[in-house]
């Protein structure tokens, strides 16, 4: 792995260009340090992608933008995973599933982390049902078909955070939920893409979602119905997840939907996934 923490990002002193690279404090929370203004410098790998990073070089550049550790280009179709843990079901009070559930998000709705808005829909505004998710998010990094359980981490390229913003109104209107979670910005995802060297058992890893700076998701990701290598394998069974294909894993307890408060604009949502990826922010604005 070339990489242990990696960034992708325009840099303050080239803003038409974009690099990858490894933040020089291997400590540093990007996602907290952008929403404060902080500097973040990076070490710049020679390539241009997650996907194919290079080598690492002694260039120094500090973060002006900072993007979703995989590009639209890269990312294909999302796989979404639903209702997958034990107190979010019960939370809205379903059964557990049999099976992974899955939908889709198209690439139009992936965005960047802070300082990019998410931008809430006429439709769902209409309603007042914008909602958060905060999730884990599994980058897939060789071609995965018809894997095993137990094979099924040997082809993660890396973990980073991810917010599934959702239409509640639309998605409890139809079976599918692809059109109430797939409208532009729905996706945004970071701050950093974190190698398995580093997160060798993602179970291990805590999850925690703070709306306008208060705590109302904290879980651990063992509370997970179907785990990673179980979604991996399923979603492998009979078709090619290509280099770059995002698995969202589910949300935790706490969502808005549970207490009916709501997304307006201006509020603010931050996702920590620990140890090692940070928070990932969001800023919701009202469509115009």
């Amino acid at each position: 792995m070339a990489y242990s923490r990696l960034v992708r990002f325009i840099p303050k002193s080239s803003p038409g260009t974009v690099l990858i690279g490894q933040p020089v404090d291997d400590s540093l929370d990007v996602g907290l340090a952008t929403r404060k203004g902080e500097e973040v410098e990076v070490r710049v790998f020679s390539g241009s992608s997650a996907l194919s990073p290079g080598e690492l070089t002694n260039k120094r550049e500090k973060v002006g933008t900072l993007l979703s550790p995989i590009s639209r280009e890269e990312i294909g179709t999302i796989r979404c995973i639903g209702l997958n843990y034990k107190d979010h079901a019960r939370e809205v009070k379903m059964d557990f599933p049999s099976e992974p559930i899955l939908f889709l998000k198209p690439n139009t709705s992936l965005a960047d982390p802070y300082p990019a808005p998410t931008i809430i829909p006429k439709h769902t505004l209409a309603h007042n049902t914008a909602d958060y998710e905060s999730e884990l998010a599994v980058v897939i990094g060789k071609e995965c078909k018809n894997v095993s359980e137990a094979d099924a981490l040997s082809y993660v390229l890396g973990y980073t955070a991810c917010n599934d913003v959702s239409s509640r109104t639309s998605q409890l209107s139809q079976s599918q939920w692809c059109y109430s979670k797939g409208f532009d910005g729905a996706c945004p995802l970071g701050p950093v893409l974190v190698s398995p060297e580093l997160i060798k058992d993602p179970s291990k890893l805590w999850i925690k979602g703070k709306k306008n700076g208060e705590v109302v998701q904290d879980s651990g990701i063992d509370d997970l119905i179907f785990e990673i290598p179980k979604l991996i394998s399923f979603l492998s069974q009979g078709t090619t997840l290509p280099p770059g294909t995002t698995i969202v894993t589910g949300t935790p307890k706490g969502v808005g939907m549970g207490t009916e408060t709501y997304l307006k604009d201006g509020d603010e949502v931050a996702i920590e996934v620990s140890p090692h990826i940070g928070t990932l922010i969001t800023v919701y604005q009202a469509e115009k």
